[in-house]
């Protein structure tokens, strides 16, 4: 270590569990039954956090927990000590001797460039920055640190979020939790019509239910705990299948293997800007899914080849835009809100799907603006958008798919931020808020408010056409200021 530098002052107390790990829960990589280790675990708050939660969780740290043992764990992390190393053969070091320990996904997080939550004076240092309190840090591109991780370990790291990235020890891991990212959310058709011998045998029939509305196919013998007590009953699992589908609606059956078939086509054309896994890397189920719905692999992965290259030209995904029945279009984008992304057309799925591949999940965005003139993604963050009748932004991330430059703005202290308006247009039709949203815009057209759009974009712009008109809102609901008539 530099004489200069004291890379012990970097460590900081927290009150909740760092964002990487927080990360690494909501994914479903670090799970109850897994042992957790954090290497160079500073303070050890993680550790002591996690545990208070029942994970058997542990850790160690040159200055601040030197005698903390250093071993194998299901989960490793390595949360932002490499930006505070200043010698890059070190650095290195220090990420393959914590990837050693990973015993199944390894969590690699690091500072990004701009960083603009960091202050103070600084110094170029070797290939970063000396501080004014005798730290070093070394601030990475999203991209370069991909890169680097996968240089130094000689792996294919996946995009968890802005800055953090997860490496498998599994290759069917890997792809399993990829092809996990782009499976939508779709509800079990429900009872239709009498069905005695349904209605006799429906505890028996749900997990098979379960099963295909999950993957969209039917299952395996030995993908079902009951079927043995199935195949007591029916015979087989597609004699009890054609039980369901009279009992229910097999037209929605149908959609739900066109829509995992879907899914899995998205996977496949993302998985193109790696390198895409040879059939016998990918998961079991993954397998079956693509016997299932393709036939073969090379059916499968020319189909996605397709779809990637409508992509590539721009044109089709701003025609893609015009026509798309979900979201609200601009003249230069579709804004969506996060619950209706899995409802676009497969081209804007994959649109999006490239932005998500590249920079993970961006924690708090709940709309993403789709841009249709130039291949961009901005993640954008309303937190009170549901409570809010006119929200203000927060925050975005923007990133550019072809150049891969990643811009952060944060509004939190503009004073007078972009607020939204006619939010029914950003959801779904069964959006539980929709007919709120929807009931609140048609007062406001109805009141001549939207008549200048230009001046009503920015909150202080619109606070002070409601109150030129004599307007106030209370929550989702347009009344008259207190002290005026009603025209």
């Amino acid at each position: 270590m530099h004489a200069e530098i004291s890379r012990h002052k970097t460590a900081i107390s927290r009150t909740e569990v760092s964002r990487p790990v927080r990360l690494a829960l909501t994914d479903g990589v670090l799970r109850p039954e897994h042992t957790f280790f954090d290497y160079g675990c500073g303070l050890g708050d993680d550790q002591r956090l996690l545990a208070a939660l029942g994970y058997q969780a542990s850790g160690w740290d040159p200055v601040h927990r030197p005698d903390g043992r250093v071993e194998p764990a299901n989960v490793v992390n390595l949360g932002y000590v490499l930006n505070v190393i200043e010698r890059a053969t070190e650095r290195a070091d220090v990420l393959r001797r914590a990837w050693a320990l990973a015993q199944d996904v390894f969590i690699v997080s690091a500072r990004m460039k701009p960083d603009e939550h960091f202050q103070g004076e600084t110094r170029d240092f070797a290939d970063g920055l000396l501080t004014s309190r005798g730290t070093f840090q070394k601030f990475f591109e999203q991209s370069e640190l991909r890169v680097w991780i996968d240089q130094v370990l000689g792996v294919s790291s996946v995009a968890a979020a802005p800055g953090v990235f997860y490496v498998f020890r599994d290759e069917q891991a890997r792809t399993t939790f990829l092809a996990s990212r782009f499976r939508r959310r779709i509800a079990t058709p429900r009872l239709a019509r009498s069905a005695e011998l349904y209605k006799l045998h429906a505890e028996v029939l749900q997990p098979l239910m379960s099963f295909v509305g999950e993957r969209g196919r039917v299952p395996a013998d030995d993908e079902l705990s009951n079927i043995a007590e199935l195949r007591s009953v029916f015979g087989s699992i597609r004699k009890a299948f054609r039980i369901v589908i009279r009992a229910t609606d097999a037209a929605q059956w149908d959609r739900i293997a066109e829509q995992r078939a879907l899914d899995l086509l998205i996977y496949l054309a993302l998985s193109r800007f790696e390198t895409r896994p040879a059939f016998g890397h990918l998961s079991q189920e993954l397998q079956r899914d693509v016997r299932g719905f393709f036939t073969t692999y090379k059916q499968a992965c020319e189909n996605a080849d397709g779809l990637l290259f409508e992509l590539r030209d721009q044109s089709l995904v701003e025609s893609a835009c015009q026509i798309s029945e979900i979201g609200k279009l601009t003249p230069t984008a579709l804004y969506v809100h996060e619950s209706a992304l899995d409802a676009l057309s497969p081209l804007l799925r994959l649109y999006e799907g490239c932005a998500r591949g590249y920079l993970g999940r961006i924690e708090d965005a709940n709309l993403i603006k789709l841009h249709r003139q130039e291949p961009k993604i901005s993640y954008l963050s309303y937190p009170r958008f549901e409570d809010d009748a006119h929200p203000a932004i927060a925050s975005s991330v923007t990133v550019h798919l072809q150049t891969f430059r990643v811009k952060g703005r944060d509004f939190r202290l503009f004073r007078n931020p972009p607020v939204l308006h006619r939010k029914e247009l950003f959801v779904q039709s069964d959006h539980p808020l929709h007919g709120k949203f929807e009931r609140l815009t048609q007062a406001e057209e109805r009141k001549g408010l939207y008549a200048r759009p230009e001046a009503i974009g920015t909150r202080d712009g619109w606070n002070q056409t409601l109150s030129a008109m004599g307007f106030m809102i209370r929550g989702h609901r347009l009344m008259r200021a207190k002290g005026t008539r009603s025209g």
